[in-house]
């Protein structure tokens, strides 16, 4: 057991939910990085006596401190524990260091009328990248979705480049047949956009753009228009309801701060490109022995 780490002290105060934790060495170094859908069941598993694993014995006695991020859901604590990792690349984590693991939804953009499909492995191909998912099922359950509001094609190029017919996906609803020319450049551009928009986390931008479209049609009396659009918002604000992606866009950083009467912690939530990488605790020395501030 590691010298100067209470663990019995932190795993008492340790909550059930789910969420991330960090082993920390003596240098704040990062040891290694896992899930658990209940964090104090999880962690208390490292201190038992008879520990099986050598290296995980190893690792606990160089624990110095551990720091947790509580998450919603268990889906979302596997996507924060992959980010870290990949960030921070601990010595003792050997999965989960590279791209190959988590599946993303790939936008083959190259292409004149692009495609939509599943990927999993390293991202070299030109096009743009959505995720990771915490399953191929839910990256498979996304496209489902995505192809009843959109439209755009999800089939290969071997496949696209041979067609003299539209197939039964255009037939079903969930294709635009770009194949065999039924759909415009143009339209079918905007409809690439908006899914990338929808990607990248700005549904509601996409369906406050599908209404006004809908309010157009409707007063040029284009109802069967008008109708088509209101089934696309309709689905839109479905898998909106539904969808779980790390987004590509977005740089914030969130402070939270508890004071007591003798001590201060300050958490620190780091999110870049959309990604959430994780928070780091800090205790204000200054604020020891002082008297929390009066509340308004």
């Amino acid at each position: 057991m590691s010298e100067g780490f209470d663990s019995k002290s932190f795993l008492k105060a340790l909550t059930h939910r789910p969420g991330v934790y960090r082993m920390l060495g003596p240098d704040r170094e990062i040891l290694y990085v896992g899930k658990a859908k209940d964090l104090r069941k999880r962690v208390s598993s490292y201190f038992r006596r008879n520990q099986p694993s050598p290296r995980i014995a190893s690792m606990v006695r160089q624990i110095q401190g551990i720091e947790v991020t509580v998450t919603n859901t268990e889906a979302e604590a596997l996507l924060l524990e992959s980010n870290l990792i990949k960030q921070h690349r601990p010595r003792y984590n050997v999965i989960f260091r590279d791209d190959k693991s988590y599946p993303y939804i790939y936008m083959a953009t190259e292409h004149p009328f692009p495609r939509l499909g599943f990927h999993r492995g390293a991202r070299r191909g030109k096009g743009r990248y959505f995720g990771p998912y915490p399953s191929a099922a839910a990256v498979r359950e996304t496209l489902d979705l995505l192809q009843k509001v959109f439209r755009v094609r999800q089939c290969e190029d071997s496949f696209y480049n041979n067609r003299s017919r539209p197939c039964l996906q255009y037939q079903i609803k969930r294709c635009a047949g770009p194949c065999v020319g039924l759909v415009s450049a143009e339209d079918y551009a905007q409809d690439v956009a908006h899914t990338i928009q929808f990607l990248e986390g700005r549904s509601s931008d996409v369906i406050d753009d599908l209404v006004r479209q809908m309010d157009a049609a409707a007063e040029q009396l284009k109802y069967e228009r008008a109708a088509v659009l209101r089934d696309q918002i309709e689905n839109l604000r479905k898998v909106a309801s539904q969808q779980y992606v790390t987004a590509e866009a977005g740089d914030v950083d969130l402070f939270a701060c508890e004071v007591s009467a003798s001590s201060a912690c300050v958490q620190v939530f780091n999110i870049r490109h959309g990604h959430n990488l994780g928070n780091r605790s800090y205790f204000p020395a200054k604020c020891r022995g002082r008297s929390s501030p009066a509340m308004p």
